[in-house]
């Protein structure tokens, strides 16, 4: 839902199917026979400018929320302001937030609204539109049977598919499908997943509110009689449905005739969030939520969403949407088949994230799959969606009557909104139902779906009838997401499976989400406990864990780290054991406030074993160096993806480069990911560092300690991506939220840090800007906006290749050609035993998300050098060998002014802001380079440190850290000493009141998320 506002600026808007009666009379136009139509549904976001969300502490009323504000600016300069009214069913009603408008231009002074001890947070209020336009489909539909297919602009690095049905449209992951007979497809939905076994037993979803937020919805629409109110959240004097989204999506919940919903008795809370122009507002939604908590919602569909998970208003409504017990479903996206793609709110561990599904129980291609990438890049992603359903065809209600078939997980959202609205009205005490106990009962009974991974399927296809005998005999308990670990199922467990274990490797994390039945808080008893089988080997392996001190809301996180002993180093075989947790959460309704529930959960761990791989075969790839959610501008790889410009999704080998994983794998190398500074390894263990796409800065320690390791034998290999200050400059766009330029932190790669790293050995790379086909060791190639090497060692092997000069084309809007343009460079550096260095620069190749082709066997040739000296000879022997260049024709490219400052106060980006709002060049800044953070900081409720048994977790050890103490121990001994001498000049001195100072924006605090960063 939520997308940058440099979108509103490079996407094209299409009213198509705009109002009701127009919009017909357009389809009419168009189509006549209403057929080979498919619907594409497409979200764009912009701030408004002049306009903020002033969130408050707590509920106020009217009256209270207008003395802040005052109270707030009274001594600043803002002089015209006011709050803007808000006329809606919750105007009545005290509220947590007000939108107040700021004619200034000072963004500092908007600031210091937060200095107000009843204000939270300020944020800019945004505005939501979502397109419709109509497309030819390869295939003829029946009348009134369009497609209603999605297309999320999000600016995630990832290919956008059109969701209409054609040739490929499905694909059976994992599977070989040969010709067969396929069934008919089924009609109703709800006759598919039996619905009607419980309507014949008397339950029809009497008694259960459920909101749908969306287009609204007719007052007399022949297909629903227990609509219970209509609200409308927009600018617009209607409460009618003037696109059918709403009406389809209510249907499916709650339709009583024709194409029958799977509740049709439930009472339906209609929520008309979206007008006929496809716009919405932040502050409708949170408006909207509010009335739904005060309505005592108890399941609310949500059929959006984007990739912003740090958009702090809507997802801490969210959360306190859950915290009163309402059961929110939401789809998981349509940015599939990549991995790393889910969409928020359904990715948060209290909602129900929903992927699609096809009738023929395949993956729906378009349905985004796991992990979540809040945990990058120190960590591991959770496990989502939580389960899929029918995304495909499925029947509902048309706008004015009859019926339509819609596609996306939009509509399996509303499949599961309806299950879960049925199955909760069954439940004799509706006490018991909550969003972790209804959770645990949908992926309790879920049917795995053979030869399709956690990640794409979350635990299975929904079950309607197993959920409701597991709800018929549920008490309240916790359970864990996922139930188990064993890292010998594949395909299931992917990527975990991939690869087996051993010694001296990097610890393999598993991030589980703790569900708690009992109640919104809870708590981890003492500390999880491990419990090796030893019959089974299970001393083999060392267990760490990081978790959840509060479980709030109905959630939390337990982070398994699991490692190999020393003793195991040689030793092949499977280990076993199980992990103890128990939860305990305040007991309801029970007269001694002092009594709480308890729960105890047992986790099966289960891994293979096997010796020690020789160094040449392990990989090492830089995850820490990969921006995990930018603060600010960072433009995208490849600059020809015009309509996905900005680069929003952390990088790993496990989403956008899984084939360049797999690939490696398939070739008997052990891929292990580094997740902490470069300080922080052992690499007498590896033999190669792959670094691609980096876009963090290095610290002088990590570059004395790479040249250390590259002279005792370590080799390197570095991917890169362009960097162009002038360009940089021109793909600029302006903020409204802000009023000022966003300018880029960097480029697709940062050329500057990595320059830094490798001026050691007299290597850079510089701000050419290139693209274009060429051929290579007879493989076709494409270079996708990479950058050229413009110094390298006399005695390296350097190729080159004429290619387009796009940085011209950018900046000039002309064409040039470049012949001898050096983009691939080898090196053996010359201490006795010393490794290789590679460059390459462009990253794209390798990257799933806008590969055209793939450079893998050139991966396979450079790591055959790096790992093994040889040199391939159809590189050495290549026509396209030339003079390496030194450095001497053009300057090395420097950082943008300003740039280096903030990525490197960000120190790897734990502040989370867009912008800075005080110009850096007036701004002297401390060097945070010598103080850099060595781990990261800790999520709320967050345990201190690994609870490790038996000693220090392995494979993160360096032995340099212990030379470094006495340094850190004398500087310490300094501070202290100048804060007494401070101390004792101050009191000698009359007492003066400090003059106050503007908060730069990246300095406030900010709330974090609650996933774990392990």
């Amino acid at each position: 839902m939520r997308l940058e506002s440099g979108w509103l600026l490079l996407v094209v808007i299409v009213a198509l199917c705009s109002g009701g009666r127009l919009g017909t009379e357009l389809r009419n136009k168009i189509c006549p026979n209403c057929t080979h139509l498919a619907l594409k549904l497409e979200y764009t976001s912009s701030a408004v400018e002049h306009e903020y969300i002033v969130a408050f502490k707590g509920y106020f009323t009217a009256t209270a929320r207008s003395k802040f504000i005052s109270s707030a600016l009274k001594n600043t300069d803002v002089v015209e302001w006011r709050i803007v009214p808000r006329d809606n069913p919750a105007s009545d009603y005290p509220s947590d937030f007000e939108v107040v408008q700021i004619k200034e231009k000072q963004r500092d002074t908007v600031l210091t609204l937060e200095d107000h001890p009843h204000i939270k947070r300020v944020t800019p209020q945004r505005k939501v539109i979502r397109s419709l336009k109509f497309t030819e489909t390869d295939s003829a539909a029946p009348c009134n049977d369009s497609r209603w297919t999605q297309k999320w602009q999000s600016s995630r690095p990832l290919r956008r598919t059109s969701l209409s049905l054609g040739s490929g449209f499905w694909h059976a992951t994992g599977r070989h499908s040969s010709r067969r007979l396929l069934r008919a497809i089924p009609r109703q939905v709800a006759q598919t997943l039996q619905a009607d076994v419980l309507w014949q037993m008397g339950h029809t979803g009497v008694g259960v509110k459920v909101a749908v937020f969306d287009t609204g919805l007719s007052e007399k629409h022949p297909h629903f009689k227990n609509v219970k109110e209509r609200t409308n959240w927009t600018n617009e004097k209607t409460l009618d449905d003037g696109l059918g989204h709403g009406t389809f999506v209510a249907g499916v919940i709650a339709s009583m005739r024709e194409c029958q919903g799977l509740a049709p008795d439930a009472e339906l809370h209609i929520f008309r969030v979206f007008t006929n122009n496809q716009v919405s507002y932040t502050s409708w939604f949170l408006d909207a939520f509010n009335y739904a908590i005060l309505k005592k919602i108890d399941v609310l569909n949500l059929s959006i969403g984007g990739p912003d998970f740090m958009d702090h208003p809507f997802v801490d409504k969210v959360w306190e949407l859950t915290a009163n017990k309402v059961i929110m479903v939401s789809a998981i996206g349509n940015d599939g088949p990549l991995y790393g793609t889910l969409n928020n709110p359904a990715d948060q561990m209290d909602v129900i994230g929903v992927g699609g599904i096809d009738f023929e129980d395949n993956m729906a291609r378009f349905s985004s799959r796991g992990m979540t990438t809040w945990e990058l890049p120190g960590g591991y992603g959770r496990m989502k969606p939580d389960i899929v359903t029918y995304g495909s065809g499925v029947r509902g209600s048309g706008m004015q009557g009859g019926c339509r078939s819609l596609s996306g997980t939009s509509v399996a959202s509303p499949v599961v909104a309806g299950a879960v609205t049925l199955l909760a009205s069954t439940v004799q005490h509706r006490e018991m139902v909550n969003p972790a106990s209804m959770k645990q009962a949908l992926i309790a009974s879920a049917r795995r779906l053979p030869g399709v991974n956690m990640f794409e399927q979350g635990h299975g296809k929904l079950d309607l009838l197993k959920a409701y005998q597991i709800l018929k005999i549920y008490k309240p308990q916790a359970s864990l997401s996922p139930s188990y670990i064993d890292l010998t199922e594949c395909p299931y467990m992917w990527p975990y499976c991939s690869q087996p274990i051993y010694c001296g490797g990097m610890p393999t994390v598993v991030n589980v989400t703790i569900l708690n039945g009992m109640g919104v808080t809870g708590r981890i008893i003492d500390k999880p406990i491990w419990q090796p089988y030893l019959p089974q080997n299970g001393d083999n392996i060392e267990v760490a864990f990081s978790y959840s001190q509060v479980l709030w809301p109905w959630s939390g996180f337990l982070a398994i780290s699991i490692s190999v002993t020393k003793k195991a180093a040689s030793w092949e075989g499977i280990a076993q054991g199980h992990v103890m947790v128990t939860v305990a959460s305040p007991a309801e309704n029970d007269s001694n406030n002092g009594n709480e529930m308890t729960s105890t959960v047992k986790l099966p761990v289960k891994v293979k074993i096997i010796p020690t791989p020789p160094r040449s075969k392990r990989v090492l790839w830089d995850q820490y160096h990969n921006l995990r959610y930018p603060p600010g501008y960072f433009p995208r790889d490849n600059l020809r993806m015009k309509n996905d410009p900005l680069d929003w999704n952390g990088d790993h080998v496990h989403t956008n480069f899984r084939d360049m994983y797999q690939h490696l794998r398939s070739m008997g190398y052990f891929v292990e990911v580094l997740g902490a500074p470069i300080t922080c390894f052992d690499a007498s263990q590896y033999g190669t560092l792959l670094m691609v796409d980096s876009e963090e800065e290095y610290f002088p320690e990590e570059i004395i300690k790479l040249r250390r390791d590259v002279d005792n034998g370590l080799s390197v290999i570095v991917f890169s991506d362009w960097y162009n200050t002038s360009v940089m400059r021109k793909v600029k766009f302006y903020d409204e939220n802000t009023r000022q330029w966003w300018m880029p932190d960097t480029g697709g790669a940062n050329i500057p840090a990595l320059n830094d790293l490798l001026s050691v050995w007299g290597m850079a790379f510089g701000d050419g800007l290139y693209e274009g086909d060429f051929s290579m060791a007879s493989h076709d190639m494409y270079y996708a906006s990479g950058s050229s090497i413009a110094k390298f060692p006399e005695d390296g092997l350097v190729l080159a290749q004429t290619l387009k000069d796009q940085g011209l084309e950018v900046l000039k809007q002309e064409t040039a050609v470049v012949k001898n343009v050096p983009i691939l460079g080898l090196y053996q550096t010359p201490s006795d035993g010393g490794g290789r260095i590679v460059l390459y620069g462009d990253s794209n190749c390798l990257d799933d998300s806008h590969r055209q082709k793939d450079c893998f066997w050139l991966l396979d040739a450079l790591l055959q050098y790096t790992s093994y000296g040889v040199m391939p000879p159809s590189l050495s022997h290549s026509e396209n060998r030339r003079q390496p260049p030194s450095g001497t024709d053009h300057p090395l490219p420097e950082r943008m002014e300003g740039k280096a400052l903030l990525l490197l106060f960000l120190s790897n980006l734990w502040k989370h802001q867009k912008l800075l709002s005080i110009d850096l060049d007036k701004v002297v800044l401390p060097n945070f380079k010598q103080n850099r953070p060595q781990v990261r900081p800790l999520s709320p409720g967050e345990s201190g440190a690994w609870d490790i048994p038996g000693g220090i977790m392995p494979g993160r050890y360096n032995q340099d850290v212990g030379q470094t103490i006495p340094v850190f121990a004398f500087l310490g001994a300094m501070v202290v000493l100048a804060f007494f001498v401070v101390q004792i000049k101050s009191k000698s001195k009359p007492k003066r009141r400090k003059p106050r100072v503007k908060r730069p924006l990246l300095l406030q605090q900010v709330h974090p998320p609650k996933t774990p960063s392990v």
